[in-house]
């Protein structure tokens, strides 16, 4: 009986614990999305790294977005993606193709680029995770674990910096044994934007192929 006594002494200790480890994480992250809704649009820079050491595949490329509100300009992997509340435009110049298309965003583990600083908000359970020293800078991990059983995603590890409140860098991990990892090089806020940024303009592509 003392023993059972003990292990479930331990045991109420662990749990107690725990919860005050999601408390603290869920804490964190209300901090960044609070900090992150404050400005009224954000320019990154990013490093890109898909990397599957079974496979001997890795694959690193650069890409920057600017965000306002909903509306977003990405610049990835030689597509542009341009959405302005209304619709997504697809922008490929190696095919000359245009893709025009509304954005799905009740999808279940889709990061769209307007919610890339935000997506924790829901499906997601968190736990506080471990703190590195990286370039002089306290980054804390924030481990996220979908709710949802089936996702493709197994977890994401999230790193805050904790002076900023910003979102240092995402490392997704699937079942296949896949980490992609996104790590922010520049974080620009409140910059001067043209009106015209989130705006298509087909007079620049005459020449392209609109799929709609």
């Amino acid at each position: 009986m003392k023993r059972l006594g003990a292990l479930l002494i331990c045991l109420c200790i662990a749990g107690y614990a725990l919860g005050q480890d999601a408390a603290k994480a869920k804490q964190l992250l209300d901090d960044v999305s609070k900090k992150v809704k404050s400005y009224d649009n954000i320019t990154l820079d990013f490093q890109y790294v898909l990397n599957n050491k079974e496979e001997n595949i890795k694959q690193e490329t650069s890409g920057n977005v600017t965000l306002k509100g909903e509306k977003y300009l990405l610049n990835f992997m030689g597509i542009t993606k341009l959405y302005d509340l209304k619709k997504e435009y697809t922008i490929v110049p190696e095919n000359e193709e245009i893709t025009i298309a509304t954005p799905d965003d009740s999808e279940a583990g889709v990061i769209t680029p307007s919610k890339m600083l935000t997506f924790y908000e829901d499906g997601y359970n968190y736990s506080w995770d471990t703190a590195k020293n990286i370039k002089g800078r306290k980054i804390q991990f924030i481990k996220l674990t979908p709710i949802d059983s089936s996702a493709e995603i197994s977890q994401i590890m999230l790193g805050v910096d904790v002076q900023t409140k910003h979102i240092y860098n995402l490392i997704q991990s699937d079942g296949s044994g896949t980490t992609t990892t996104l790590t922010v090089n520049s974080f620009k806020t409140n910059q001067p934007l043209s009106k015209s940024l989130f705006t298509f303009d087909a007079s620049k592509y005459k020449d392209y192929y609109i799929n709609n």
